[in-house]
């Protein structure tokens, strides 16, 4: 079936036609581009909400509860999309974070993907941001996006969504920890999980002082500062006031003109990401001509370094 058949079933609520597109995002190629050019004039309304963290913090079930919370609040339905970590060795992934969600998520109104990492940094999957795409230009809103607990390298969801959700627990680490993480610089809300447990006060109290550290507002510019909610994800305490801080934060970031810029963000951030994508592409292919080969056996041999060989090879690709 052509795409835009495809595309059109998607927006009349044919679940599997949306999923149909999610794979052809995933798969990228031509098809992958088709399903982009269709999606891109027609989204750019649903709110994004990016939730980040450490592995075992509770995101999945965050999300879930998350989910059923904006999905009571919302006419248009809502789209999650979670991130799970790809193998190294063999490239699959468990997808095990829709199984927790799926324990607190009423699917009616609801639609969740999975998606792998598939060697992207950052805890974003590359086809993100064309899955928020298509779920934004079908009607769901919010798309709440859950990433990979990677640790200190997990900030790219800041260029992605419009909201992000910091999730820590008791012991989670000083001040110094989350500074080096990045976390002061991307968190609009965060979220100290299992909140039962000893040393979640502590754990507030130390991203208090954090804040309270890195706060150097410009006289000129609105500032968010980012509140911190105490939340039992298993048996769902704080997750309606998570949703009630969600919405004061997009509510903040249209009033103030904010929305506009983050979202002009997240364009280039993808441009970005897959000029990289495509660069790295040819690069690779250049990498295995005869002449890639034949500079490889010369650093091989130590008579060229790495830095020169790539350097050849990439001025021979440009040249080209």
């Amino acid at each position: 079936m052509p795409v835009p058949d495809v595309f059109e079933l998607a927006r009349n609520g044919e679940r599997r036609a949306l999923g149909r597109l999610l794979t052809l995002v995933e798969r990228g190629g031509v098809n992958g581009d088709k399903v982009a050019e269709i999606s891109h004039p027609i989204a750019g309304s649903s709110h994004v909400v990016g939730l980040t963290g450490a592995p075992g913090a509770g995101k999945s079930t965050i999300t879930g509860r998350l989910a059923a919370a904006a999905g009571l609040a919302s006419e248009s339905g809502v789209g999650v999309v979670a991130i799970d970590p790809s193998s190294p060795i063999t490239g699959g992934a468990i997808l095990g974070d829709r199984i927790r969600m799926d324990e607190v998520i009423d699917r009616e109104g609801t639609f969740v993907r999975s998606m792998a990492t598939r060697g992207s940094s950052g805890g974003l999957a590359l086809a993100v941001p064309g899955a928020i795409r298509v779920l934004d230009a079908v009607g769901y809103d919010p798309v709440i996006i859950e990433t990979v607990g990677v640790g200190q390298v997990e900030v790219d969801i800041a260029g992605t969504a419009d909201t992000t959700i910091v999730v820590v627990t008791p012991g989670w680490g000083d001040a110094v920890q989350a500074n080096k993480a990045g976390l002061l610089e991307v968190a609009d809300i965060f979220v100290v999980n299992k909140a039962e447990r000893p040393g979640a006060s502590d754990a507030r109290r130390d991203l208090e002082l954090m804040l309270d550290l890195g706060a150097h507002p410009d006289p000129n510019k609105p500032t968010w500062r980012a509140p911190i909610l105490m939340t039992t994800a298993t048996d769902g305490s704080g997750i309606d006031e998570l949703w009630d801080q969600v919405v004061a934060h997009r509510s903040w970031l249209t009033e103030t003109g904010e929305l506009l810029g983050r979202r002009q963000n997240r364009d280039r951030f993808e441009m970005l990401g897959r000029v990289d994508e495509l660069l790295g592409g040819l690069g690779r292919k250049r990498a295995e001509s005869e002449q890639g080969l034949a500079l490889l056996a010369d650093v091989q041999s130590r008579k060229l370094s790495p830095t020169a060989a790539a350097a050849e090879l990439l001025a021979d690709l440009l040249e080209s």
